[in-house]
This record gives C-alpha cells, structure tokens and sequence, in this order.
C-alpha cells in the first residue's frame, strides 16, 4: 500500500531493468520504489524541471552536493 500522500500506480518493467534498479538501490541503501523516485527526480532536474519534495517524502539520504571547481 502507497504511503500517505504519495500516488500508487502500476508500472510494467522489463525483468533486467528492474534487476538493474535492485542493484542500483541496494548500493545506496533504499527500496527500489525510493531509488526509482530518486532517479526520476535527477532525469527532471537534468531537464530543467525541479520538483520539490513534501515533507513526509524527505527520507534516506540527502542529494549528493555538486562540487565546485
């Protein structure tokens, strides 16, 4: 069951895709569902479109700093 105030909704992926995001969230220490959130956030970011978390959403890890060089 989703968690308050987040949308449930079905996805249909392709077995190694999915494989591939169980080893991408289980080096970074969260759910796939976290990892996917995580990594539709950056492809948006890279996009130009910022989505700003709600609160109770604001869990695990925080995003890694850009370094400035």
């Amino acid at each position: 069951m989703a968690s308050p105030g987040k949308k449930a909704f079905p996805l249909r992926l392709d077995p190694a895709l999915y494989k591939a995001l169980e080893r991408a969230a289980a080096a970074d220490f969260r759910s796939v569902n976290a990892q996917v959130e995580v990594l539709l956030r950056e492809a948006l970011a890279r996009r130009g479109i910022k989505v700003e978390a709600s609160e109770p959403a604001r869990r695990g890890r925080p995003p890694a700093q850009e370094e400035n060089n």
